[in-house]
């Protein structure tokens, strides 16, 4: 799916030819999961695997959707108001036009097709990528003047809202805010963020998709925010410091190893592990940049697998299919590093792997995967691009 395809079927679905056509990509995290929400730092880029969105206004006041993939329509009821409906992915795009709409942004009609080849379910953010897609869109059409940092946090807000998903601002803002052979440290908190060129000669990124479909809507990872919750809740009740600073232990993220491990018997054990994870991997993202700037991939990789390792014994978030992966990957001499990546509970591992052995790895991993789960293996190469933008 590109540019041309999915411009040759929006004319195909509605007639006239798009009034614009936008780039929204799918995006990876290098490392950093689950910190997003507890005001931690992570470390995503966007990818050349993208969602490619035609658009143009409609006169009568509704939504047209065209979802090319899977040659499915959905046609809004109401004009003025908007209400979720059955075609799951619909509501993505409905989500963000209801939360521009409460910030009393002027949106009229709107036809749209979409397509591309970010892989549904596998932890590659597609919604994020379709709701930042949306709003560019909509924000060229209807001349909102939206700068992009507004149109990540509505993308957020849309799937918070109106979709139910509890998530973080890191999709959002890798799709949005992506910088071509770059990754971005971005402070969940405050929002401020820094490039970091992501120069590895002789490695290359793989993601390896393990077919095991996933929604976090459906799955446990509303709970685990809930968990990470009340695990700051029991430190602030029984920790009393000596700062008078209001914000205190507000998220985990204000919360260091030697504290909770020191209020550890505060904690319900399954909450004393979320939060464990949760405080080491905001400290593996801060060593990961410091690899980065030191050129040392090895120790980079070394963090990849100690973050897998946390999500699998402490967050429990990982499947038997990513775990045996990331074993294959372990076992491995070529590969510097790899983990189970994005919410969990099935998706892709991501690898960093030495581009002269990526073919082989691929191929014995392949087989080993299809021989122990009858499974076929997924392999997608990624190379960093620049976020959304029209083309």
């Amino acid at each position: 799916m590109h540019v041309h395809t999915i411009a040759t079927a929006f004319a195909d679905r509605f007639g006239p030819a798009p009034e614009i056509t936008v780039r929204a990509p799918g995006r990876i995290n290098l490392i950093g999961e689950h910190t997003d929400y507890n005001a931690g730092y992570v470390l995503p880029a966007a990818i050349d695997k993208a969602i490619w969105l035609s658009a143009g206004r409609r006169t009568d006041g509704q939504f047209a959707f065209y979802a090319a993939d899977l040659d499915e329509f959905f046609l809004s009821e109401n004009s003025e108001t908007v209400f979720q409906t059955t075609h799951t992915w619909a509501n993505y795009l409905l989500g963000v036009i209801s939360e521009a709409r409460r910030d009393g942004r002027l949106i009229g009609g709107l036809n749209v097709a979409f397509g591309g080849d970010v892989p549904l379910g596998a932890g590659l953010s597609s919604s994020a990528a379709l709701e930042s897609g949306t709003l560019f869109a909509i924000n060229e059409l209807y001349q909102l003047g939206l700068p992009k940092m507004e149109i990540v946090r509505l993308a957020q807000r849309g799937e918070n809202n109106f979709v139910g998903m509890k998530c973080g601002i890191m999709d959002m803002f890798a799709s949005v805010m992506g910088r071509a052979d770059s990754v971005v440290r971005l402070d969940c908190r405050s929002l401020d963020f820094e490039y970091f060129p992501f120069h590895a000669p002789g490695y290359s990124l793989v993601l390896f998709d393990s077919g095991v479909k996933h929604s976090l809507v459906d799955s446990e990872y509303n709970t685990r925010r809930q968990e990470c919750e009340a695990g700051v809740a029991a430190l602030r009740a029984h920790h009393r410091p000596t700062s008078s600073s209001s914000d205190e232990f507000s998220s985990l993220r204000d919360v260091s190893p030697e504290l909770l491990f020191r209020h550890r018997d505060a904690l319900d054990p399954v909450v004393f592990r979320r939060c464990k994870f949760v405080v080491e991997e905001i400290a593996r993202v801060e060593a990961a940049c410091l690899a980065l700037q030191n050129s040392d991939f090895v120790q980079f990789g070394r963090l990849m697998f100690q973050c897998h390792d946390g999500l699998n014994r402490e967050y429990e978030v990982c499947v038997p299919e990513t775990n045996f992966l990331v074993e294959q990957a372990r076992a491995n001499p070529a590969v510097s590093g790899s983990r189970q990546m994005g919410g969990g509970f099935g998706g892709c591992t991501i690898n960093l792997v030495k581009t002269e052995a990526l073919d082989a790895f691929s191929e014995t991993t392949a087989v080993a995967y299809r021989q122990f789960f009858g499974l076929d293996l997924n392999i997608y190469p990624v190379r960093l691009t620049n976020g959304t933008e029209v083309v």
